[in-house]
């Protein structure tokens, strides 16, 4: 218990600025278009601890997303391909706690063809061969689907935006709920190790950094409050998907700055 609490610790550090990384397809903001009212009930101490995480991500989170980025494009996609192969392990039992069996039998012949054929994912060989678009989902989303309120918005120190609900989902992921861990730990798999479980952790959240350097400089650029910026766009982003509004549609990663759009203080 006590070395996967601090493997979970680890990961949690290495994951900062990832606040968005599950998302997927394309988020559009606007005015018009604002997240359901959720409590800043901690808004203070939420406040102090973005300032902190904000400081923590240009010291070092930034830098080393920026390096990652120089690399070449083709290891940048196996990367890519390799670390989100292994998230359907975690896709896969949400798909079927929110009663969706077809997907999870879909995911589960990705899983393996991609593991397989795709050399342990390096190639999404599953989407050359037609597969659906690949949705990630957690436990977070799967509390949401059952009914269970967000609570009040947190800002978690160095993990980043939250809510009550999607916090308990975040220990559920690396407490026990995550089959990518227990596959490591207890399945004598090699391939599956605790190092390969880490550095893949830690890959998922730099290459989201890498790949929202100019996005998320830009957010911040030209927000007159950041915090009520990225607060809206957390809670848009999970409430979209929660609901499942434009399946496969939903992503925090914007390339032009005309994708951005000013947002309203909350």
């Amino acid at each position: 218990m006590y070395k996967k609490f601090a493997i979970s610790l680890i990961s949690i550090f290495l994951l900062s600025s990832n606040a968005f990384s599950a998302s997927d397809g394309e988020l559009k903001l606007s005015e018009n278009e604002q997240p359901k009212k959720i409590k800043d009930c901690f808004e203070k101490l939420n406040k102090i601890t973005f300032s902190f995480n904000q400081g923590l991500d240009k010291a070092l989170i930034k830098p080393i997303a920026k390096g990652y980025k120089k690399l070449p494009d083709p290891l940048q996609k196996g990367t890519s391909n390799a670390v989100k192969n292994l998230s359907t392990l975690v896709t896969i039992p949400n798909n079927v706690l929110q009663g969706d069996i077809k997907l999870a039998a879909i995911n589960t012949g990705r899983l393996v063809v991609n593991s397989t054929i795709g050399l342990l994912g390096i190639i999404d060989v599953a989407n050359k061969m037609g597969f659906p678009k690949y949705v990630k989902e957690d436990y977070g989303q799967t509390l949401g689907a059952w009914g269970v309120g967000p609570g009040c918005y947190i800002v978690l120190p160095v993990l980043g935006p939250s809510t009550v609900r999607d916090t308990v989902g975040s220990f559920a992921n690396v407490m026990g709920g995550d089959p990518w861990y227990n596959a490591s730990a207890h399945g004598n798999n090699e391939f599956l190790s605790e190092s390969v479980y880490m550095t893949s952790k830690a890959l998922s959240g730099i290459e989201f950094r890498a790949n929202n350097i100019e996005s998320l400089d830009n957010l911040e650029k030209n927000s007159v409050d950041f915090y009520a910026s990225v607060k809206s766009l957390y809670l848009q982003d999970r409430e979209n998907k929660i609901e499942n509004q434009n399946r496969g549609n939903i992503e925090v990663i914007y390339k032009n700055e005309e994708d951005w759009e000013e947002l309203d203080s909350q």
